[in-house]
């Protein structure tokens, strides 16, 4: 009871604050300010050119079609609808289509996102499919057919699996977009793509907008990876989170807290959080080992407000490790072909020494 009247207490406070740097102590339902594009206009979400393909380029795309696989070319539509991923397709890209643009892969945008990578994209899309043809399972309900009844919301949840080497610690990656949509296709399903190639096994969580909802969903999806993780093969010693804008909030509060605080089962906090671009400025000494990365010219959160949060964990003795990056703005991923290019490689290693150690 006592810690419930702690988190409630702590709810009614963060309901008060407001800004991407002020925000302290749990989540309020209501998307944080800093988490949102300021001037009420979408970042534009993507630097893609838009000269032709090279002949070998063009070549391949029309044999990726005669496969059946996807190219750029290939509407977004036409991956939700595919009937290799049933009735889940529909949670590949944003529930609420408000949030993104373009007919394409090569033109998704994505509110509040930049460097958007086509080729990134299409890869993650046949990823999917060809592990589902392959007969491999990609999609997990983390919550009960019950459950949604009594919620229809939770019918927008889910866990997509990037299965690495079996017996591997697992990470679960959580997309940012200002607790308004999931930015899984450039926030979550890229990291854990990579996360996957280099044997880990990682999770891309699709959680109900709102910060304590998310972090709710974030809780049971840590429960069922745990309740099934010999189904799944995961270790669940050492494991990370991750996540990037307000799924680097999501991050932080169930690394600072624990699933239990959120409705999960008692279970150990992360080993390791890994955050990118998120004004977060609520810590505590028990808080895990901290990775955070941000760019210079990031418009939503300011890469100082992260500074002096992991200076102030490494005041109390908590490993920690921050990049900063010139001329980056907000929401860059995995930051391909940028100055920032390679972090999620430095994030990784951070990971593996905590666990090591």
């Amino acid at each position: 009871m006592k810690a419930v009247r702690l988190l409630a207490a702590a709810l009614a406070l963060s309901a008060l604050l407001a800004g991407c740097g002020a925000q302290d102590g749990l989540p309020a339902q209501s998307a944080p300010a800093g988490e949102q594009e300021s001037t009420g206009q979408n970042v534009p979400a993507g630097q893609q050119q838009s000269g032709g393909q090279p002949a070998q380029a063009a070549q391949t795309a029309a044999q990726k079609e005669e496969s059946g696989l996807y190219t750029t070319q290939t509407p977004i539509s036409q991956v939700i609808e595919d009937p290799v991923f049933g009735d889940y397709g529909r949670l590949i890209f944003p529930v609420d289509s408000g949030y993104y643009s373009g007919s394409t892969l090569r033109d998704l945008r994505l509110t509040w996102y930049s460097n958007i990578d086509p080729n990134k994209t299409v890869e993650i899309v046949n990823y999917l499919k060809q592990s589902v043809q392959s007969g491999r399972t990609v999609f997990y309900d983390i919550y009960t057919d019950e459950e949604k009844a009594q919620d229809p919301d939770k019918e927008d949840t889910c866990l997509f699996f990037f299965k690495g080497e079996p017996g591997e610690r697992f990470a679960v990656c959580n997309a940012g977009g200002g607790f308004a949509y999931v930015g899984a296709m450039q926030d979550s399903f890229p990291h854990a793509l990579e996360l996957s190639k280099m044997g880990y096994n990682a999770f891309a969580l699709i959680y109900r907008p709102g910060a304590q909802i998310a972090c709710e969903d974030l809780a049971r999806a840590i429960s069922f990876i745990f309740s099934h993780a010999q189904e799944l093969e995961v270790n669940t010693d050492g494991y990370s989170l991750w996540g990037g804008s307000a799924g680097g909030r999501m991050a932080a509060w169930l690394g600072s807290y624990g699933p239990a605080a959120f409705g999960g089962d008692n279970l150990p906090r992360p080993a390791t959080v890994i955050m990118q671009y998120t004004g977060h400025s609520n810590l505590t000494r028990n808080d895990p080992p901290t990775f955070a990365c941000v760019g210079e010219n990031d418009g939503i959160a300011n890469w100082r407000t992260m500074q002096r949060r992991i200076q102030a964990l490494d005041e109390m003795g908590i490993p920690t490790e921050f990049h900063h990056y010139p001329g980056l703005r907000h929401g860059f991923g995995l930051g391909t072909g940028t100055v920032a290019e390679g972090w999620i490689d430095e994030a990784a290693a951070f990971w593996q020494r905590q666990v090591e150690d």
